[in-house]
């Protein structure tokens, strides 16, 4: 009898051009941050289930179960392979079913001010997210370093990586001028799709 196992959790393909995102992002922090960065974190994760109980896990049941070192990688690879679903080369506006979800922040532009606030109060490093919790309600929520909000059975809408290697390359440590140069770049059409489920 043959069993067939899964195959490793791989670095998928950007959804664009490495170069797409300028001038909002540059190719070279692409090539650090999904090149380096992303890619060695798909690395260590393959490293870490290699003969463990985890070999067959899939990411999702990795960030659901694992803890320590491994999940630490095993999240980083899951919000980062979110993170750049989130973005899109070509402009996108939000669409009316997402622009009435927004209201409950006081609407669009409101719900970027908090999301900013968020995202700049964070300390060290981590993620800003836009989340629909167990009872339908839109929050905005911030986890620090590799947390994620799958943890506490929260749908993710849309994040931002405020890493500081997300951003230092472009901005140094201006955390703020990133945040200005993000928001053209969100996919709210990704956004949308998943409030829809």
């Amino acid at each position: 009898m043959t069993t067939t196992t899964q195959a490793a959790i791989v670095l998928p393909p950007l959804p664009y051009a490495r170069d797409a995102l300028a001038p909002h992002m540059s190719r070279e922090t692409l090539d650090y941050h999904y090149g380096k960065h992303h890619k060695a974190y798909v690395e260590k994760t393959n490293e870490l289930i290699a003969g463990t109980q985890y070999e067959d896990a899939s990411l999702e049941e990795l960030v659901a179960e694992a803890s320590g070192t491994l999940f630490n990688n095993a999240a980083q690879v899951w919000n980062h392979n979110f993170f750049w679903q989130c973005l899109s080369p070509a402009e996108k506006k939000p669409g009316q079913q997402l622009i009435g979800a927004l209201g409950s922040f006081g609407g669009l532009e409101s719900f970027k001010t908090q999301f900013d606030k968020a995202a700049s109060e964070l300390f060290g490093s981590g993620w800003t997210w836009l989340v629909k919790d167990k009872g339908g309600a839109l929050k905005i929520v911030a986890s620090a370093d590799a947390n994620t909000p799958l943890r506490d059975g929260q749908v993710p809408l849309l994040t931002c990586d405020v890493w500081e290697h997300a951003y230092y390359i472009d901005r140094r440590n201006d955390r703020k001028a990133y945040l200005q140069h993000y928001w053209p770049l969100v996919n709210w059409d990704f956004v949308s799709a998943n409030l829809a489920h």
